[in-house]
């Protein structure tokens, strides 16, 4: 008989599920997308450690660092110390991510759509929020707000006397974009606007109406948040 500690301490692992509940035999007859993320993650982790089974594991990833664009944001140094997760682990973790977030860049145009703020955001927050330079980044929309492409412009600190407006638009110019948004990060992390951001802002949309190019906004990058100069009306008069 076991005894009421021993079953406070017992956790089952993916072999004591039936077969049909495991994540990848759902996956075979189901498909990936009757999965949830945890199983999905189970997955590429495979197994669990030291009593605690891989949907545990997973579970505890995706909590701890606040869902996938956490766990994205994540050094792999910071996931390689986590329990359970050694390098082997961390790099099958880490590829998977990335290539996720290039599979949305790879046919944009299929893919992404630019709904809100948020939409853009999520696209860029993973990468850009930990890059030590200020890069400033062009995304190119059709008329359907979905996305062409995107483009690092500038790197360096962000200076209005510095930044061209033809080197801004020259692509949206090629592509024969109906709108471009532009993005850039604060490496200290506070994406609070400064003076000099509302000034680029300014000229970049005075420019896009002479040019029949609307600038739909200016997202501002810091660490796990952004800010949208035309949700805050800075730079945009209408």
């Amino acid at each position: 008989m076991v005894s009421d500690e021993t079953q406070a301490e017992y956790r089952p692992t993916i072999k004591d599920l039936p077969i049909d509940e495991r994540p990848r035999e759902r996956l075979a007859h189901a498909g990936e997308g009757a999965l949830s993320t945890t199983e999905l993650l189970a997955i590429i982790l495979r197994t669990g450690v030291g009593g605690e089974s891989v949907l545990d594991m997973a579970t505890r990833l995706i909590s701890r660092y606040g869902g996938l664009p956490g766990l994205a944001r994540a050094s792999f140094a910071e996931l390689k110390a986590e329990k359970g997760l050694g390098p082997a682990k961390t790099a099958q973790l880490k590829a998977a991510l990335e290539l996720g977030r290039r599979m949305l860049l790879a046919a944009p145009e299929d893919q992404f759509i630019v709904r809100s703020p948020a939409d853009v955001a999520q696209l860029l927050i993973a990468e850009m929020a930990h890059l030590e330079q200020e890069h400033f980044r062009v995304l190119y929309l059709n008329t359907r707000n979905r996305l062409l492409g995107i483009e690092t412009v500038y790197v360096g600190s962000l200076n209005a006397s510095h930044i061209r407006v033809s080197e801004v638009f020259r692509e949206a110019i090629k592509r024969n974009c109906a709108a471009i948004i532009i993005a850039h990060n604060h490496p200290s992390g506070d994406p609070t606007p400064s003076p000099e951001d509302v000034e680029v802002t300014r000229r970049l949309v005075e420019a896009g109406k002479l040019l029949d190019i609307e600038v739909l906004d200016h997202l501002i990058i810091g660490q796990q948040r952004f800010v949208s100069l035309r949700e805050r009306g800075l730079g945009f008069v209408e």
